[in-house]
């Protein structure tokens, strides 16, 4: 099996990349496309957006059950039809764009789709990587990935997306349907690879009771789940704020605001260039420790800050540790959880993470409502601070 991962790194391993690559433009361009297009249909505040999160609700309601089927079926086919799938509803969107027959409804649809793809594909490819990658070279495979999504997604999808809409309202999402296609077309030439287990069929409550049980019972990704979804909790309680945060404290205006979110961006697409090397040469376990110490001093220096610099000093080191972060875990995961598992372990994996990131969303404005803009920074501190003391010890495991 080592034999076979090894030879198929080269070619297959680029078409996965180059999929993932044209799909993330896709993403980014959809993402800045999606709120100009709801609030050119509708200018309600709270329809504005429930789009956004009509495409985050399906990894609350399917994140485990995806998982699920991920291990019962070919996970190369998967990602093809998800992505063909996603293509026909991104066409059928532009349809209703172009003969101006658009409505609030068929938005939220389309992105409920949309973001029930996503659970599957996203965790697919994850229980894809190591059949097509030796583990060896697992880490600068992730941070590729990683990176595809921080230039494509962040940096050229959301400008282009928005340019695109200026043009033609239905101009993005039409492309949209191009990439997904040519990302299912990318993933259909990867060689097929042998189904991890022969495994009888059983229950789909077993079956993602299986993959809870598997990672409760492992202590180290144990740790690193509920740090990851406990610091969500307090990293977005923090930021569900921060365009106030950006205004009030900082005194920066509207364009300043959207400089200073580029700061994570440009943080993150430097983690990807680095994390292989960090985790090469001072190990998994010193990383992802140092990572816990910077989640900390980001939400202390911004709790007292004033000054724009200081605070887009500490979001780009903040950005580089969520890559460097990412790409250790992702790796980590990818060798240890045994192959017939990868999907639902990494399903539950990002049910505790996105759900700590839509708990804390809600937790911020009611925290900054009763008091001042900083505090939800100072809990978030103190909760940082908790969830490193409670899992430095545990994560001495990594080394191994």
């Amino acid at each position: 099996m080592r034999a076979l991962v090894s030879a198929r790194i080269g070619a297959d391993f680029n078409r996965l990349w180059t999929a993932a690559a044209v799909s993330n433009l896709g993403d980014g361009v959809t993402m800045a496309a999606g709120p100009l297009l709801v609030a050119s249909v509708t200018d309600n505040p709270a329809l504005v957006a429930g789009a956004v999160f009509a495409q985050q609700l399906p990894w609350l309601l399917f994140a485990l059950v995806s998982g699920a089927y991920v291990d019962r079926l070919d996970r190369r086919r998967l990602v093809v039809a998800v992505n063909l799938l996603r293509a026909a509803a991104l066409i059928a969107l532009t349809i209703a764009i172009a003969t101006g027959i658009v409505t609030v409804v068929v938005i939220y649809a389309v992105f409920f789709l949309l973001g029930a793809g996503e659970t599957v594909a996203d965790t697919a490819v994850g229980a894809l990587l190591p059949a097509i990658v030796a583990p060896e070279k697992l880490t600068g495979a992730n941070a590729r990935l990683s990176a595809t999504f921080t230039i494509g997604n962040q940096f050229a999808g959301k400008p282009l997306g928005a340019w695109l809409f200026a043009v033609s309202a239905a101009a993005p999402f039409g492309l949209d349907a191009v990439t997904f296609a040519l990302s299912a077309m990318l993933v259909a030439r990867i060689r097929p690879v042998p189904a991890p287990e022969v495994r009888p069929r059983t229950r789909l409550r077993s079956d993602i009771a299986d993959g809870l049980r598997w990672l409760w019972r492992h202590r180290l990704l144990r740790t690193l789940a509920v740090s990851m979804g406990l610091a969500n909790i307090a990293f977005c309680a923090a930021f569900a704020v921060f365009v106030l945060y950006a205004r009030q404290r900082l005194g920066l205006p509207d364009v300043g605001y959207g400089v200073l979110l580029t700061t994570f961006a440009v943080g993150g697409l430097v983690g990807t260039t680095v994390a292989a090397r960090l985790a090469a040469a001072f190990g998994a376990t010193a990383v992802l420790r140092a990572g816990l110490v910077v989640e900390v001093a980001t939400h202390l220096t911004l709790a007292v800050t004033t000054t724009p610099l200081v605070a887009a000093a500490v979001l780009v080191v903040f950005g580089i540790h969520t890559m460097v972060w990412g790409v250790v875990v992702a790796t980590i995961r990818q060798r240890v959880v045994p192959a017939h598992l990868l999907g639902r372990v990494g399903s539950v994996y990002a049910l505790l993470d996105l759900g700590g990131a839509a708990l804390g969303s809600l937790l911020g404005g009611l925290l900054a409502g009763f008091w001042d803009v900083t505090t939800p920074f100072w809990i978030a501190a103190a909760a940082m601070a908790a969830i490193t003391a409670f899992a430095w010890r545990p994560l001495r495991r990594a080394a191994a």
